[in-house]
């Protein structure tokens, strides 16, 4: 299994509410095993990423489909324009 973890830093975090709708089309993209959205906690510093998408995938062959995958594709030209920063890693587990 792989595991893909990808933190976003909104440039505007009244942006989350949408993001995290539009996040919930990811939900259909037939490779992902595991689909969980976490938000930073409020209450934790500023400079904090403010949320993350954490998937499972069965491979990396999987993982490399759903970076193609138009919905996901769809998702990322959505988010580019309002996120400051993101970081991912990718691991077996």
């Amino acid at each position: 299994m792989i595991r893909h973890i990808c933190m976003f830093k909104l440039k505007n975090r009244e942006d989350l509410p949408a993001v995290r709708d539009r996040a919930e089309s990811l939900r259909s993209i037939p490779q992902i095993r595991a689909f969980r959205l976490v938000e930073n906690d409020p209450r934790t510093p500023e400079s904090n990423y403010d949320f993350s998408l954490i998937l499972d995938f069965d491979s990396v062959d999987a993982l490399n489909a759903y970076s193609v995958c138009p919905t996901h594709v769809a998702f990322g030209s959505f988010l580019t324009p309002l996120r400051e920063l993101r970081a991912c890693i990718d691991y077996e587990f």
